[in-house]
């Protein structure tokens, strides 16, 4: 059976995630949403996406009483529109300061290891073939430079990524020496990935994978996502137990997790070209 032979037949049988845009009817005015259907989902969760916005999800509409969840949502909205608007608004505010620093243009800004650096670009030396990038600490302000290779089809944020994405790991395998003889741990497998929902992840067979974008944040910040996992191969959940681990590394670890949150947005769309 083909591939999309295998997603309609999922479909048919409410096994499938699908995605949906709607708008909520609520006492502040209309509010757009995503509707997501999905057969793991046993009620109504909604998250506010750094890039995606508000989206709801719901059980699959073959489970019993969720084949029109309108009604539900808007009520479950409304009840917290409050929180819906102030954090939509926040986003809005913040994506508002990245374009004014300038997307990746020449003096434009940008984030390494938690400080911002001025982004210049300047044309590689003659006979480079692949553009390059260095960093320069200043006196008066840190720098990134991109040095453009003529003959270099990549974009500058594909220059930058390939740039940041070894540092990454190298950072990433520091904490994670550092830390996993302390806490009784020795992971199978560290890999560096650009995941969109999460920070780091951990598997029960002591696989670990981080977002590369870690390298964008304070070194208190990626090292508390290495210790984040790392207590995962000790204890899975989040129960105190968990949390009680991660603290005997990182006392000030909630500091992090908010600072993490509130730069999500910015961290994610760093390298956008616009």
């Amino acid at each position: 059976m083909t591939d999309r032979r295998v997603a309609a037949a999922a479909s048919a049988l409410g096994t499938a995630v699908t995605e949906t845009p709607a708008v909520a009817r609520l006492p502040g005015g209309p509010l757009s949403y995503t509707l997501r259907r999905s057969p793991r989902s046993r009620g109504l969760r909604v998250v506010i996406h750094p890039q995606r916005g508000v989206v709801v999800t719901v059980p699959a509409a073959g489970r019993r009483g969720w084949r029109d969840p309108e009604r539900h949502i808007d009520t479950f909205l409304a009840e917290r529109e409050a929180w819906l608007r102030r954090h939509l608004a926040s986003q809005a505010r913040d994506r508002a300061e990245i374009v004014a620093r300038g997307g990746l243009r020449d003096g434009a800004t940008i984030r390494f290891r938690g400080d911002l650096h001025r982004l210049r670009l300047v044309p590689a030396r003659a006979g480079l073939r692949r553009s390059t990038v260095e960093r320069i600490g200043g006196a008066e302000e840190d720098e990134i430079i991109v040095h453009l290779a003529p003959g270099d089809r990549r974009s500058v944020g594909a220059v930058l990524e390939a740039w940041l994405k070894p540092r990454a790991r190298t950072a990433i395998e520091r904490e994670i020496r550092s830390h996993a003889a302390g806490l009784g741990v020795d992971p199978v497998a560290v890999s560096i990935r650009d995941q969109r929902t999460r920070w780091g992840s951990a598997s029960r067979q002591g696989r670990l994978a981080f977002s590369w974008r870690l390298i964008l944040a304070p070194p208190e910040a990626l090292e508390t996502v290495v210790i984040h996992e790392l207590a995962h191969l000790r204890v899975f959940g989040h129960g105190p137990r968990f949390w009680s681990v991660v603290a005997s590394r990182r006392p000030d670890h909630k500091v992090w997790r908010r600072w993490l949150h509130d730069h999500s947005a910015e961290l994610h769309t760093a390298l956008d070209e616009a």
